[in-house]
């Protein structure tokens, strides 16, 4: 086997315990197939297998990043064959899986993760007559994310990436009886689907340029390509990210994908869907490195997403809307971050990383409050939980601290190295990168806060204004709380540890291009002060506005920029102007030109050939004669033509 150049390091032939990575896919999918194909036979024990196909494939993870953590840093990525997939000529593509620190980073993180939120799930849907269907499309989640962390080609991580997409519609929609969550279900779906046109445009274009889809090829030989091409192919990268990571101008489907189970929120924007984007950017570095109109793309909308999924968040009363919206921004920093360049790519990835800790935990959080309030999801109707819900309350505030940037906090290391990052170079991106980032800190505490103190501190809403049956919270079964306890912990210590130890720096360091050396344009000291500055103004706001104050039940009718926010800047009546409504004019005009002009000639031509016939059909008489009379006019026309022309 031929070695595989990727980003910094030369893939060489698995040995030891790294074949095994195959299994890392083909355990949660064979188990997907059991339960689906068992049918009701398994309702009694399909949910263990998928937890046990979940943490299987954690310990076959784990297996794997210690076999590869023998080798010396140079020898860590390792290329594991399959077989002949397409032999189609000149097009040669083997399926196989490429293991190295960026892909094991995900695939540890996918399956610790998921594992937590299977084994929750095994309570929060106890009581779902369709929770063995259910673990399969969780199951089939993590094995199509898996094959797209772990594919060594750009082909087979499309298989991957339409897996993500298919397992997402299925999960959003799992409870489709309801007509909203079954929109909301196509909605994800279509909106995907224009990102993954994108991506099957790039593979295209990976083809014609590099006449290969091999990350050996393509990464290999983009030093060597035109800045056209890679330009081309990096911003048809960029969109695919956009329309799996809920990035502007694709993120519309997201707060409309909180219509599934919780757990599916908390795996998506944890550990999966959302994530795939930043991975796609960041293994395809040597692609934007040669195209720097596309990375300061990528750059561009994560600075676009970062405020705009603030500013909804800021608005938004639904605690799972509110977490989406933060998810949203949340990603935002770290394709931010990975549109910088190698300077941030190792940042991009150490806040993915936190971010799954302390999102999920969270996600997991609010579904702890619907269980204990009739799966009541507006935070006007909360307040007042951490009295009744102390696991909950201080599991949560955990992951709020985190995401702020609370000093010491995982988040805090992690978001403070991209506003690091951001402040480093030269001209005016520096300046207005920094800055977006320092006022996206300042409304993230903001937001977090509100929807923190809405949800635990103040007076008790739970019966305001309402006849619905009272609610009575309660502390949620072990099952649920113990996942939210481990999420905990990695969201207070795991950033702290990573950053003191180098450890992330030190194990991707080899994948990736070294960075050039850049000076801030202020001094980094000055920049924390400054990003703890905003992030203490953010809680102080949030703390007079839903703390010190009493929060209605009913919102108030608020400000233009909030109306804007609560109907998600308008992006859906965007959406509906832009491709709906000028789609629709467009499908009418060519109809009616189809009616009017091709239907036209059509019909035309048939009254011209009916009217002939029916012309021709008057000489059609029955008479001997008359046929004899006709053949003689036409011979004597015949000859006096040849007479003509011969003369």
């Amino acid at each position: 086997m031929s070695p595989v150049p990727t980003q910094g390091l030369t893939a060489v032939p698995a040995t030891g315990a790294e074949p095994l990575a195959w299994l890392l896919v083909v355990i949660p999918l064979v188990s997907a197939g059991v339960l689906l194909l068992a049918g009701r036979a398994a309702d009694r024990w399909g949910h263990w297998l998928g937890v046990l196909a979940s943490a299987s494939a954690f310990v076959v993870g784990a297996v794997v990043f210690f076999s590869v953590l023998g080798h010396g840093a140079e020898e860590r990525a390792r290329s594991v064959a399959g077989f002949s997939w397409v032999p189609a000529g000149d097009f040669q593509v083997d399926a196989g899986l490429l293991v190295d620190p960026l892909s094991l980073s995900f695939v540890l993180l996918i399956t610790f993760v998921g594992t937590l939120i299977h084994l929750y799930s095994v309570a929060y849907m106890e009581h779902d007559a369709g929770r063995r269907r259910f673990f399969a499309y969780l199951n089939l989640f993590v094995a199509a994310m898996l094959l797209l962390v772990l594919a060594d080609s750009y082909l087979l991580l499309y298989v991957g990436w339409e897996g993500v997409g298919l397992a997402s519609y299925l999960l959003i929609g799992f409870w489709n009886s309801r007509l909203e969550y079954a929109v909301a279900a196509k909605k994800a779906f279509v909106v995907n689907r224009v990102g993954d046109l994108g991506l099957s445009l790039a593979i295209m274009a990976m083809f014609v340029s590099f006449g290969s889809v091999s990350y050996t090829d393509v990464l290999g030989g983009a030093a060597g390509a035109s800045e056209g091409w890679l330009t081309a192919i990096g911003l048809l990268l960029l969109l695919a990210a956009c329309g799996k990571s809920a990035q502007f101008p694709l993120q519309s489907w997201l707060g409309d994908a909180m219509a599934g189970p919780t757990p599916v929120s908390a795996l998506i924007h944890a550990a999966t869907m959302v994530t795939a984007g930043v991975y796609l950017v960041v293994r395809s570095g040597p692609i934007f490195e040669g195209a720097p109109a596309a990375a300061l793309a990528v750059a561009v909308v994560g600075a676009i997403t970062l405020l705009y999924g603030a500013v909804v968040g800021s608005a938004k009363d639904d605690i799972k809307k509110a977490l989406a919206a933060s998810t949203m921004s949340q990603i935002g920093y770290m394709m931010l971050a990975a549109g910088l360049g190698p300077i941030g790519y190792v940042f991009a990835i150490f806040h993915l990383l936190t971010h799954g800790f302390f999102k999920a935990g969270m996600f997991l959080g609010a579904g702890s409050v619907m269980h204990g309030m009739n799966d009541e999801t507006d935070m006007r109707r909360f307040g007042g939980l951490r009295s009744v819900m102390k696991v909950t309350w201080l599991t949560f505030a955990a992951g709020w601290l985190a995401i702020i940037g609370f000093p010491g906090l995982s988040g805090f290391w992690s978001k403070d190295e991209i506003i690091h990052a951001a402040f480093e170079g030269e001209g005016w991106r520096p300046w207005v990168f920094g800055t977006i980032t320092l006022v996206g800190a300042g409304i993230t505490a903001f937001y977090m806060s509100r929807l923190y103190f809405m949800t635990f501190h103040g007076r008790r809403r739970w019966h305001d204004g309402t006849d619905a049956p009272a609610p009575h919270p309660h502390e949620s079964p072990a099952l649920m709380t113990v996942p939210m306890v481990v999420l905990a912990l990695g969201s207070v210590f795991l950033g702290g540890i990573l950053y003191f130890t180098h450890a992330l720096e030190t194990w991707l360091e080899p994948v990736f291009t070294a960075p050039a050396e850049l000076e801030p344009v202020l001094d980094l000291d000055i920049v924390t002060a400054l990003t703890i500055g905003v992030v203490a103004i953010g809680v102080a706001i949030a703390f007079l506005m839903y703390l010190r104050r009493d929060v209605p039940v009913t919102a108030p009718r608020g400000s233009a920029l909030t109306r804007a926010a609560r109907a998600d800047l308008y992006q859906d009546d965007v959406n509906d102007i832009a491709f709906v409504t000028t789609g629709q004019a467009f499908v009418r005009g060519m109809g009616q030109l189809d009616d009017d002009v091709v239907g036209g000639a059509v019909r035309g031509v048939g009254r011209t050939v009916s009217g002939s016939g029916r012309g021709l059909s008057r000489l059609q008489t029955g008479f001997v004669r008359s046929y004899a009379l006709s053949m003689f006019v036409g011979v004597g026309l015949l000859v006096a033509a040849l007479v003509l022309f011969q003369l």
